[in-house]
């Protein structure tokens, strides 16, 4: 159960099963449950894995696992996912049933296209609840409302409801109980105020380090927020936060659909600016910011690749978090500024982080790859005879002033089997009459194939593609675009008629 909706509580989960098992001669030995957990993926899901591994090493005393629906083995974005678990299971000699879907999973074609479809269905659900989630909270940043996360020292979190009226101050871990009622920050006890201040004049006007600071505050007894002692890295975080100039900022870093913890790009972070009650003065707060850009500047890049690898061995790994802890070595802003991101610096010293990041640095390069794809296209319609007009904003093409498109290139995804898939999001917003969707090969360094897709035929923001989509798709697939070139081509109406 992953939400508080009456519908999917466990005990009527568990009445629905009952009822399935009596009508269809089962005996309940044994139940497994997953309380207030996501369906997106394996981690977490206690239930779920303990089934797993029962069923895998001969501890099931049952023939059958009866689950709600199909949604409830679990909502994976890949429904190949979900397959593969009830493979598992199916492979040990227990069969799956669906206690509340109107088909029987006996393998038949009807139930097994059902089953997929539902697998899909589940998926999209969740997608589409995470993206109406995130719109949500980054209208609400817009509005200047806080979303999550500790006041920090110097503020505190003020309860404000729906109207913008305080209500109370609320103390470290309590949450608002209303969900109408909203959460801003203020400036804290004066003498915490005051002593972020003092901060900001010991680094920007007496030029002491963030270790410095921090040696000086444990001198005087004073604790952070968190009621800990002070480190280099929680001085830096206090001299580089925006909230301290009253700017609301989020969406620094992504966990969207509990996929890949990434950190984004500044131009897709939220922000409002002067939403909050400053302490810190706007002039102070960038001078602080150039002394920290300009610490790496007096370092060359092999000498902050050494002091990287010295807190390698140190450390045995290498984060943001650890290397703003270090002593005497640039801040973790530094490195991303100096080689363009942190795991470029990373491969440079060859240290591999346990995360895979490597598809950050894939949607780089396509994005730096889309102006030469839009660049060739237009010259295809000129060679022809076309005329184009392109959207210096959204880079959206108007052909013969008769027709727009959209040209999108989609990154390729390997899955664990092997098996090709593409994401191609629609831009709903411009609405193209003909989207160019480039699939980008496996190593996603060159185009594999190309769909030219029109908008009456296409009714979701988002298609999932396989290496094979169906003729409903599939129509629309083409080894290169002399087909779109085709339709820009000129003539004369003479040759027409």
């Amino acid at each position: 159960m992953s939400t508080e909706h009456q519908q999917f509580s466990t005990d009527n989960q568990a009445v629905a099963i009952a009822s399935y098992a009596h009508e269809h001669g089962y005996e309940i030995v044994r139940t497994y449950a997953d309380e207030g957990k996501s369906g997106l993926n394996l981690a977490g899901r206690a239930g779920l894995q303990q089934v797993l591994n029962d069923v895998e090493n001969g501890r099931a005393d049952y023939k059958a696992l009866l689950v709600y629906d199909v949604s409830r083995l679990g909502r994976f974005q890949d429904t190949d996912e979900a397959a593969a678990y009830e493979l598992r299971l199916r492979s040990a000699g227990v069969e799956v049933q669906y206690a509340t879907e109107q088909f029987r999973n006996d393998g038949s074609i009807g139930s097994s296209i059902i089953k997929t479809v539902k697998r899909a269905m589940a998926g999209e659900y969740s997608r589409e609840l995470s993206a109406k989630v995130f719109a949500g909270q980054s209208n609400l940043i817009k509005l200047g409302f806080r979303q999550g996360g500790a006041a920090g020292f110097g503020l505190r979190r003020l309860l404000v409801d729906q109207s913008g009226s305080p209500k109370s101050e609320l103390d470290h871990g309590e949450q608002k109980s209303i969900a109408t009622d909203r959460i801003i920050l203020v400036p804290g006890p004066a003498e915490e105020v005051e002593i972020v201040r003092e901060v900001y004049t010991l680094f920007v006007e007496r030029e002491l380090t963030e270790r410095a600071i921090a040696t000086l505050l444990n001198a005087r007894g004073i604790l952070t927020d968190l009621g800990r002692a002070w480190t280099r890295g929680t001085i830096h975080q206090l001299l580089i936060n925006e909230k301290y100039i009253g700017n609301n900022v989020w969406a620094l870093t992504s966990f969207k659909l509990k996929q890949r913890h990434v950190r984004n790009a500044p131009d897709d972070w939220v922000r409002s600016n002067g939403a909050f009650t400053p302490i810190i003065d706007t002039q102070i707060f960038e001078r602080a910011q150039a002394i920290v850009a300009a610490r790496s500047e007096r370092v060359s890049s092999e000498d902050m690749l050494k002091l990287l690898r010295t807190i390698l061995a140190g450390c045995g790994t290498l984060s943001g978090l650890i290397i703003d802890e270090a002593e005497n070595t640039p801040s973790s802003s530094s490195y991303k500024t100096r080689f363009g991101s942190l795991l470029r610096a990373y491969t440079l010293i060859g240290f591999a982080p346990r995360h895979d990041y490597e598809y950050l640095e894939i949607n780089r390069k396509l994005r730096l790859l889309h102006p030469t794809v839009v660049a060739q296209a237009i010259a295809g319609i000129e060679a022809v005879g076309g005329s184009v007009v392109q959207d210096e904003t959204t880079d959206l093409l108007t052909i013969n002033g008769e027709f727009t498109a959209s040209i999108v290139v989609v990154r390729c995804l390997q899955t664990g089997s092997g098996s090709l898939r593409w994401k191609l999001r629609l831009d709903t917003a411009l609405k193209p009459d003909i989207t160019i969707a480039v699939r980008m090969d496996v190593g996603n360094r060159n185009a594999h194939d190309f769909y030219v897709l029109p908008r009456l035929d296409m009714y979701n923001a988002v298609l999932r593609l396989a290496e094979y989509n169906g003729l409903s798709l599939d129509a629309y697939r083409f080894e290169n675009l002399k087909i779109f070139y085709a339709m820009a081509a000129r003539t004369t109406w003479q040759e027409a008629a």
